[in-house]
């Protein structure tokens, strides 16, 4: 790998106008960002040294940090041009972060990049002279390819594995050779973005995956490998709502997309509920099956708001008092079709000794409805 320029102190603040500016705009670096502000100036740095001699310029999205992140780049944008900022108010996720900024470029070439510093920037101009010289439509930086592999000790054990296992599967459904197309490091031709805009999972966090899957055609690719870094400050935004999204969207692909991740994950957490629901029932059958009844839709529809707010909407994850509005508006939607759950319920108990066949159709029968009704109102 090519070493990076040592000593390269100056500010992005004071940096000249972006070489060859006269041939105008060439490459847009695209910097999803939350929580990242300590890592803003040495990544623009970084990216000053790796792409000397290229008119680029780099757009940081920011999903309204609380750590600022967005006044920190905007501090640096005021004194340097090629510095930008879109900064999205109630909007997140990482996928729609990147469409968001792909198509704020007017340059041919668009790379993704993440704020952490844990991709390589040194890459960009081998990814840049590939596309450049036609040898490939899309580059993906991957730490599992040519000797390449990611370094336990820089994404830890646990979710190297992880990271191996959503491989494999994507690659199953992608029916490609990508050795990672899980990746966040990457670059293609802006067009390819634009082509798909409307098809992709603004929600999600695997964006590569998605643009590469939503292709009419799959896209000339090549892979070039990196080392997978330490972070330096902040901390990973993934979690165990992030695999379960990543399941969805593999889930909509393979049925061509009949089936939407988000109403996955929502259909996912309604399967819960009615786990919770059945405990509740059978725990408080004594008190009689109509109240039991409705103290176990009550808690299912708790349990479901909590969960949906977290994972099915986690970009649009209500906090503080917008939490306690969401759920009193989800409690009323939800108990429109209460009175029909618990009749049917008590219908069908009625007929037969089968308390939790009960349960289940009182269940199902508000479904839909809740669906329909809390993705619009509530989230």
């Amino acid at each position: 790998m090519p070493q990076q320029t040592a000593g390269h102190a100056s500010r992005p603040q004071d940096a000249a106008s972006p070489a060859g500016h006269d041939r105008g705009l060439e490459l847009t670096v695209v910097i999803p960002t939350f929580n990242e502000a300590a890592n803003v100036a040495p990544l623009i740095r970084k990216l000053d040294a790796a792409l000397q001699g290229v008119a680029w310029q780099a757009i940081f999205v920011d999903d309204d940090s609380p750590d600022g992140t967005a006044g920190v780049v905007k501090a640096i944008a005021a004194h340097d041009s090629r510095i930008e900022c879109l900064h999205r108010i109630g909007r997140r996720g990482l996928a729609g972060a990147v469409i968001e900024g792909a198509l704020a470029s007017a340059a041919p070439y668009v790379a993704v990049i993440d704020g952490d510093m844990q991709h390589d920037e040194r890459l960009l101009p081998q990814m840049l002279d590939a596309l450049r010289e036609d040898r490939a439509e899309l580059v993906v930086g991957s730490r599992y390819v040519g000797g390449a592999d990611a370094d336990a000790s820089a994404l830890g054990a646990t979710r190297e594995a992880g990271s191996r296992f959503a491989n494999w599967l994507g690659q199953k459904v992608l029916r490609a050779p990508l050795t990672d197309p899980m990746s966040g490091f990457f670059m293609l031709r802006r067009e390819l973005v634009e082509q798909v805009a409307p098809k992709l999972d603004t929600a999600g966090f695997k964006v590569l995956f998605d643009i590469f899957a939503c292709q009419d055609e799959p896209p000339r690719f090549i892979e070039l490998p990196y080392q997978f870094r330490a972070r330096e400050a902040g901390d990973s935004k993934l979690d165990n709502a992030v695999v379960l999204q990543y399941l969805g969207l593999l889930t909509a692909k393979l049925t061509r997309d009949t089936i939407s991740p988000r109403f996955l994950m929502f259909a996912l957490v309604g399967a819960s509920g009615v786990i919770v629901h059945l405990a509740i029932l059978r725990g408080l059958l004594h008190v009689g099956f109509a109240g039991a009844q409705t103290a176990a839709a009550v808690g299912a529809m708790t349990s479901n708001y909590l969960l949906n707010n977290t994972i099915t909407y986690r970009d649009r994850r209500k906090r503080g008092v917008g939490l306690l509005v969401g759920y009193g508006k989800f409690v009323v939607l939800c108990s429109v079709p209460l009175a029909a759950n618990v009749a049917v319920a008590t219908m069908v108990y009625e007929r037969g000794p089968a308390w939790w066949v009960a349960g289940i159709a009182g269940a199902v029968v508000a479904a839909a409805w809740n669906y329909v009704t809390t993705s619009k109102a509530v989230w």
